[in-house]
């Protein structure tokens, strides 16, 4: 009696064990990110931490990767939602990145609404779903929703847009109407923060990470790469901007890219070390 009694204990660790992790980290929906179709929309708030800049160099590297280089996707900054604290200008490293692919909410959020709008649209239009990282809080998001619900009324959208969110702050400065809007009308999927390692998600905080300059050869990466650091060293901290002790310490974070590496089944990568070695080689 005293086995079985051991046996179901431990039985009943692991489904602890597993229901905790579950919480925190959601497993990937049945759908997956069809590469044909599909459009990857990545939303950056860029307020008030800096590590958006580094994810935005972090997304150009695995674009240039001939794996991805085919993937039809969208930038959008600006995508904040209630926090305080001042913005982060990303512009010039945006077009370096991703030329006239992307799209500026903190100039003309109801117009970058418009214009992704017309995106969406051609996306599913041709049978295509899409998928939202929410590098930032759902504020955008919901408000796409809101002009699809409008102009395409037909689409269900709880099968067709799919939105990833790995940061608890990003809900929490997320107005809870918009939040709790995309929540009950899309494919919402919160995974586990991407500042850590070995939760399930990589992790891509890394105050001790400062070779990058060895393992990015080629000379467009090499040039976002610099403007990426050059502009978060620039900003993190100043004029009462949110300090980002790992940029600080000479590190990366580019955390947010977890959103994208989960969207396009890459949860396997470990960590910052391993991203460099698998896509700048």
């Amino acid at each position: 009696m005293k086995n079985i009694a051991s046996v179901v204990i431990a039985i009943v660790a692991v489904f602890s064990a597993f229901i905790s992790y579950a919480d925190t980290a959601c497993f990937p929906s049945e759908e997956n990110f069809d590469f044909d179709k599909d459009l990857l929309l990545v939303q950056f708030d860029c307020k008030t931490d800096v590590d958006d800049l580094h994810t935005v160099a972090a997304l150009a590297t695995l674009l240039s990767d001939s794996k991805f280089s085919n993937i039809n996707y969208h930038a959008v900054a600006g995508t904040y939602g209630i926090q305080e604290g001042l913005y982060v200008p990303p512009n010039t490293l945006f077009e370096l990145a991703f030329g006239e692919n992307w799209t500026d909410a903190h100039e003309n959020f109801d117009n970058a609404v418009d214009q992704v709008l017309m995106i969406i649209k051609a996306t599913l239009g041709k049978q295509g779903d899409v998928w939202i990282a929410d590098a930032g809080q759902s504020d955008f998001t919901a408000s796409l929703i809101k002009a699809i619900q409008s102009d395409l009324p037909e689409v269900i959208i709880s099968e067709r847009i799919h939105v990833v969110q790995h940061s608890n702050w990003n809900e929490e400065v997320t107005a809870p109407e918009n939040l709790q809007f995309v929540k009950d009308h899309a494919d919402y999927q919160k995974i586990a923060d991407g500042n850590a390692v070995g939760n399930g998600t990589p992790g891509f905080r890394s105050p001790n990470f400062t070779q990058w300059e060895k393992e990015v050869v080629t000379t467009r990466l090499v040039e976002i790469w610099q403007l990426a650091i050059e502009l978060s060293n620039e900003y993190n901290g100043k004029e009462g901007r949110y300090n980002n002790a790992a940029i600080a310490a000479g590190g990366l974070d580019f955390s947010d890219l977890s959103e994208v590496c989960w969207i396009l089944g890459l949860q396997d990568i470990k960590d910052t070390a391993e991203f460099f070695e698998r896509y700048t080689k």
